[in-house]
Formats: structure tokens, sequence, C-alpha cells
């Protein structure tokens, strides 16, 4: 029994390390260019393919397949983050919209939360009658682990959860982000993820140096707030 449980174990730890090793957000030399903070568990990151100046990532430093999978204990780490995040839309940009695929769409296997700056996007749950509305990672966590796969949408007010169809999907990428996006972009149609690479980069650098501003301003604020 016991060697069963060796060779077990073994097998278990073999297949993460193929997973981290094929997994472009768990090979640091692929973001490392695009990492704009780390706390202990988490890397904020600008995307590679922006839809928007100041598309960001949040990213767990540890390979979770989608936040649903991610521990709790990683919850107050998160929530700290995105109201970083959300400040720093709000004096830059305009107000945060956070977007997660689940692993329903996703193109990296690795969770991540997509930051942009598109709001207000006030979704009317009662009128469009797709998704289910939620109050915190714990319910990501529950839905994930009833129901599987799922994607995620906050707005200004809440968070939603939605089931892994076609059908909600399009209807929130055309309905909800798309003319979102629209309104905080040259852009008037939804670009290939190609594209918006060749397209981005000025975007990119302009974004990663106003963070870069907007942190010296938060450290200057808090040290001026301690003295």
């Amino acid at each position: 029994m016991q060697r069963q449980s060796s060779a077990s174990s073994d097998t278990h730890k073999n297949s993460l390390l193929d997973i981290k090793r094929e997994c472009t957000f768990c090979q640091m030399e692929h973001i490392a260019p695009m990492v704009m903070k780390e706390t202990p568990n988490l890397r904020l990151v600008a995307d590679h393919a922006p839809v928007v100046e100041g598309h960001l990532l949040i990213i767990p430093k540890q390979h979770y397949t989608c936040y649903g999978d991610a521990p709790a204990s990683l919850d107050a780490e998160l929530f700290d983050l995105k109201q970083e995040v959300r400040r720093f839309f709000e004096l830059n940009y305009t107000e945060p919209v956070y977007w997660e695929h689940g692993i329903f769409h996703q193109t990296v296997y690795h969770a991540h939360l997509h930051c942009f700056p598109i709001g207000p996007l006030i979704y009317d749950l009662e009128q469009h009658e797709h998704g289910q509305r939620i109050h915190g990672q714990e319910d990501i966590r529950a839905w994930h682990q009833e129901k599987g796969h799922y994607f995620y949408l906050e707005d200004g007010h809440y968070g939603y959860l939605f089931p892994p169809q076609a059908e909600d999907y399009s209807f929130i990428i055309k309905n909800e982000l798309g003319p979102a996006v629209a309104a905080h972009s040259s852009y008037k149609q939804w670009r290939l993820s190609q594209e918006r690479q060749v397209d981005g980069k000025p975007l990119i650098a302009s974004a990663m140096g106003r963070w870069k501003e907007f942190e010296h301003t938060e450290q200057a604020d808090a040290q001026s707030s301690s003295q």
C-alpha cells in the first residue's frame, strides 16, 4: 500500500511539473517584461494583447486552473490588489470591470483575472436573466466545486457567474463587454489577438509608465500619512 501511495504521489508531482513547464504563466521568462507588481502570491501583469490601454491581468504565482480552484488564503490579497487596480484606473482611466473566463474559453489554462478600464458597466440581471449574482470568491469556489466550469463578470456593483454555454458567453461579449471596449478604444470592432499584440505595444508602454507614477504617488502618500 505504501509503495502504491508513493508511486501515485510521484505521478501527481510529475504531472504538475509537466503542466508548469507547458504553462505560459508559470514560466517567468514569458511574462517578466510585463510584470507591474508582485505580492506574496499574486502578480499584476500587463496583457500582451490589450483590448484597451490599461488592460491588466491578476495572476496567481502558483498554478491553479481558475480562481474557482484557488484557495481561500488568497482572497484578502486578491481583494487588496483589485482595490489598488481600481484606484489606478479611476485616477488614470475610468472605473474597472473584472472578467474571468474560468476554464471555459481560456487560452492559457492558469487562473487569470482580466482588469479592464471600461466602466461604468451596470449589468442588469433582472432584465437579461443571464447568470447568478454572487458576493465573493467563496461563491466562485462553491460553483466550481459543485458545477465545474463557469465564466465571471464583475461590474461596478456586483459579481456574476455564468454557466459555460456559448450562447450566454456570446451575449455578454456582444452586449456588455464589446460596447464598453469600443467606447474606450479607437477600434470599434473586436480584433484578433495577433492584431492587438502589434497595435498594443504603445498602449502597454503607456500603461506601465502610468503605473510607475501611480506607485510613486501611493508610496509618497503612505509615508506622509505615517508621519
